[in-house]
């Protein structure tokens, strides 16, 4: 694959394989971008290659284990090789594990969350974003949920997950605000994606339920991304109301809402 030409300004998006991460690097690849793109499955190549079908972008894959060191390390000096200067990171990988903190998930599955969601999205943003800072402009993408805003019985450290997120995504901004560096939270709701069958999730009243698309939810991402919006709420009405509701409503509330959806079983 071709190394990213200089002509276009350069965006990274991590889990783009398939899903919101996918349909976020087709945004960028239409709006004159090239792209490094990253995943640990194989079908990042196939995106790739999807991605520059039409020959305008320059697409180069990457497939790494972001939930290990080495592999936010290799994406990194990937990047470092294009010479390019990063103008938009969107960090969108993560994963979920649906079940019982105790006696229902995998400690192994836990811990990789935690890699996953969180210890890689700290590690990349360290490692790109300064230069972005040093050079007084780029954008920056995190990939929250609307999961973020509510404590998430049998999915207890996929929601705490996503509140780091949202919780460092914020951070940054304030931080960065006088830098030309902008940073956007993107909070989707169900999305029609691998998540839920990769969670274990299917048995359930919100693997079940209806889905959003992940072009629209991507789509507005991207534009909330371009505006520099601080957050953006995608997919359907309801996830805006979730959202704005879970502002005042208390935690042990939204708990037991969220153990109504997401209980194994609850959707047979």
């Amino acid at each position: 694959m071709s190394t990213p030409t200089s002509e276009r300004p350069l965006a990274v998006v991590t889990g783009a394989s398939s899903g919101i991460g996918y349909e976020l690097a087709v945004q960028f690849a239409a709006h004159g971008y090239d792209l490094v793109v990253a995943a640990e499955d194989a079908g990042i190549g196939t995106a790739a290659q999807t991605l520059g079908r039409d020959g305008a972008a320059q697409v180069r894959p990457v497939r790494v284990d972001l939930a290990t060191h080495e592999g936010v390390e290799e994406l990194a000096a990937t990047v470092a090789t294009t010479q390019r200067p990063v103008e938009a990171l969107v960090l969108n990988a993560g994963r979920g594990a649906g079940g019982a903190f105790v006696g229902g998930t995998d400690l192994r599955d836990e811990l990789e969350i935690v890699d996953l969601n969180v210890r890689s999205t700290v590690h990349l943003a360290k490692r790109l974003l300064p230069g972005m800072v040093e050079r007084g402009r780029g954008r920056v993408l995190f990939t929250s949920s609307i999961a973020s805003t509510m404590p998430g019985p049998f999915q207890a450290v996929y929601n705490a997950s996503k509140s780091f997120v949202q919780s460092f995504a914020e951070a940054l901004r304030n931080e960065l605000k006088d830098t030309g560096v902008t940073v956007t939270a993107l909070l989707p709701g169900p999305t029609d994606t691998e998540f839920f069958e990769r969670a274990e999730l299917t048995d359930t009243r919100i693997g079940q339920g209806r889905k959003d698309d992940p072009r629209e939810v991507a789509e507005q991402g991207f534009k909330a991304l371009m505006r520099g919006d601080q957050t953006i709420t995608a997919g359907s009405f309801t996830n805006k109301v979730q959202t704005a509701v879970g502002k005042v409503v208390p935690d042990r509330l939204k708990a037991a809402q969220h153990r109504r959806m997401a209980e194994p079983g609850s959707g047979e």
